[in-house]
Order: C-alpha cells, then structure tokens, then sequence
C-alpha cells in the first residue's frame, strides 16, 4: 500500500515523538550523543529532524553523561527526561519517554519512538509513519531494513502501559514481534545504518566527504 504526504491528518490526532539518547556509548569510547555530524551533534541533528515533522511534543531521554549533553536539547520546545535507571537498559529509557507523556496538556494518541544514532533519519521518514498510521488504521508502524522491522517505530496509545512495563534489557522490538499481525511497515532502507563504533563513525564521516553509501552496508 503506497501512502503519500497528502495522507497526512496531524491535526486529527496528537502523536509524540521521544528520542532514546541515554545509553553510555561504551563501544564508542565517548558520548556518541556529541560525535559532530552535518554542522551540529547527532543528537541534534536528530532533534532538528524530529521537530521538522508532524510530531509534537518531542522528548528526549537521556541518561549517561547527561550533564555533559543537557546543552544539546535545552531548548522550549524540546521535552527532556532524564532516566537514572539507564544503566539498566533500553526498556528503563522507552519507560521513562513513555510516562513522561502523562504529564502533557493533551492527549497524545501515539507516539514514535526512535534513537539519536540513525544518521539518516529525516521529517519524511517520520512522517511516512504518521501517515501510515492514519491511512492504514494499523496499531503499530514499524520502519524495515535489513530484513527487520525496527526503530523509528510508531506505537498507538493502547500500547503504552505495556511500553512503560517493558524489561528493562528488552527494546521496542519485543512488542513488535509479540504483535507482528497488527503491524504496517514502511521502507526505510538507510536505518540498517547506525553509528555504534568507531568504525561506523569513520564511515559517516567519509560519506560526509561525498563517498558512497555502499562502503557502509
């Protein structure tokens, strides 16, 4: 089913988008959050592209080092949580987002959740959630690459409680899987693409230089 940019009703419904950043970026050796990409940080970059798309509130948990990365989201229109329990893992930072959304004037109808370390991540991708979301009636739309379906994810709002109750070593992907009749997937085939290593780094950095995207995959 194609679903196009006119398909898209933000007015019809509220939908949150909330940016996992928490992590310790151990495999990279610093806070991966930092790593200077296209004028600004990752983390930034990604906030600016969540806040060019249909959704609204944008949160951003964060967790390790975040003192250190609070200068990077402190802006009015950004919400930010921090999760003490990051260490724990990435179900505690998806709990943290999620109950941070109760506190919200209005009622948010679902939300995306997604990472600071997809590069490639951008409004339209975004939006192709939402607009898949109010096209297909489907609870869950899920981005897929690499033959998975993963993060940017979209969730309706019945499965927040079940969000918020995740094991904290477990990520989105476990209520993807345990309701993969109820899901819409969209392509999205640069989210394979993320920056864990320094390895990675060094190859978005040269893909920055105008070196094919090839070298990554």
């Amino acid at each position: 089913m194609k679903i196009t940019h006119s398909q898209l009703k933000p007015t019809e419904s509220n939908i949150a988008i909330i940016i996992l950043a928490a992590g310790a970026s151990t495999r990279m050796g610093k806070p991966k959050q930092l790593l200077p990409y296209q004028g600004c940080s990752l983390l930034r970059h990604t906030i600016e592209k969540a806040m060019a798309s249909v959704c609204k509130p944008v949160v951003v948990v964060l967790g390790a080092n975040a003192q250190q990365i609070y200068s990077e989201v402190n802006q009015p229109s950004v919400t930010v949580v921090e999760n003490p329990d990051w260490n724990l893992g990435m179900g505690s930072s998806i709990r943290s987002g999620i109950l941070s959304l109760a506190t919200c004037s209005e009622t948010i109808d679902a939300a995306v959740i997604t990472v600071c370390d997809q590069p490639f991540i951008s409004p339209e991708i975004i939006n192709h959630l939402v607009a898949a979301y109010h096209a297909t009636g489907k609870p869950i739309v899920a981005c897929q690459y690499a033959d998975t379906l993963g993060v940017p994810v979209l969730f309706k709002h019945r499965f927040f409680s079940e969000l918020a109750t995740l094991d904290e070593t477990v990520g989105a992907k476990k209520i993807i899987n345990k309701y993969y009749n109820e899901v819409f997937s969209i392509s999205f085939p640069l989210g394979v693409i993320d920056i864990d290593t320094p390895r990675d780094y060094q190859k978005l950095e040269k893909n920055q230089e105008g070196q094919e995207l090839r070298s990554f995959i």
